[in-house]
């Protein structure tokens, strides 16, 4: 009973400070230092006007960091919440990016054996294209059956097609070629190594420009079965036009010229519906 008595005087002593209006306290309602205050009767406050300001300034800069007003904790959000997607490896030099690192490195090599002028370097440029354009599809096969994809490989597999295909096209052009009809042509080979090139040099701004914008640019911009027929017509046209230095393919040299016709109708054509795919983004956002 004692006991009992004593709480009661307690809580009515607590009782007797709240304000009438406000003793009962939501359940909802964070407590601050505000709150607290207000909920005293004024001859009794006990927290003062800048305390309660600078818990509310406290609270504001609280509020900004954990809404991304705040770099650093951006920056520490961003590094915490966004993991490496699961087909990413962290690893650097996984075995995908070893095949890529090794046809950039092959790239000097095809140049030295083309002005070897013999029967051996002919056979030894075609043979280094070749394990090239096989590593060019091996590299991602194995990068997506076994997981081990990287950012750096990622950005590294088209930069080595690119300078393969470029240097190719290049020797090529460097050495006209007899058509069995015309004769010597210079401009053979000339015209559709421009376009490709000019095409390749073109959808890698384009692409760096899109991936500084948002999502839907970089969409817009992603590799499509159109470009993958480019590059297998590609490969197979300068393979043919490599081999065809050779007097025993010479016959090939026809097909060959055609099949790289081909590619940069494809490369162009490509190209053109890529820059349509933006357009419509950005007419959108208008």
């Amino acid at each position: 009973m004692v006991k009992r008595g004593v709480r009661e005087i307690v809580r009515r002593d607590a009782d007797e400070r709240l304000v009438p209006d406000s003793r009962e306290v939501s359940r909802h309602r964070p407590l601050t230092l505000a709150s607290l205050n207000h909920r005293i009767s004024p001859d009794r406050r006990i927290f003062t006007d800048s305390a309660i300001m600078g818990e509310e300034e406290d609270a504001v800069s609280l509020d900004q960091n954990s809404s991304g007003g705040g770099e650093d904790s951006s920056l520490r959000r961003n590094c915490h919440s966004s993991p490496l997607p699961p087909h990413l490896s962290s690893k650097v030099l996984t075995l995908p990016t070893v095949l890529t690192l090794g046809r950039v490195a092959a790239v000097p090599i095809l140049v030295a054996t083309f002005y070897v002028d013999c029967w051996w370097g002919r056979t030894a440029t075609t043979s280094i294209f070749i394990a090239a354009a096989i590593t060019d599809w091996l590299d991602g096969y194995i990068a997506r059956k076994m997981r081990l994809g990287s950012a750096f490989g990622a950005f590294l597999d088209p930069v080595a097609d690119k300078l393969m295909v470029a240097a190719t096209l290049i020797l090529l052009c460097t050495k006209p070629m007899d058509a069995i009809v015309l004769g010597p042509v210079p401009w053979l080979v000339t015209v559709p190594s421009i376009a490709i090139i000019g095409r390749e040099i073109t959808m890698s701004a384009v692409r760096e420009w899109a991936a500084s914008q948002n999502g839907k640019l970089s969409q817009a911009v992603a590799v499509n079965s159109l470009g993958k027929w480019k590059t297998a017509t590609q490969m197979i046209a300068l393979t043919i036009l490599l081999a065809s230095r050779d007097s025993s393919f010479e016959r090939l040299l026809p097909s060959g010229i055609g099949l790289l016709y081909v590619s940069a109708g494809l490369s162009v054509w490509s190209l053109v519906v890529y820059m349509r795919q933006i357009m419509r983004v950005l007419l959108k956002k208008k």
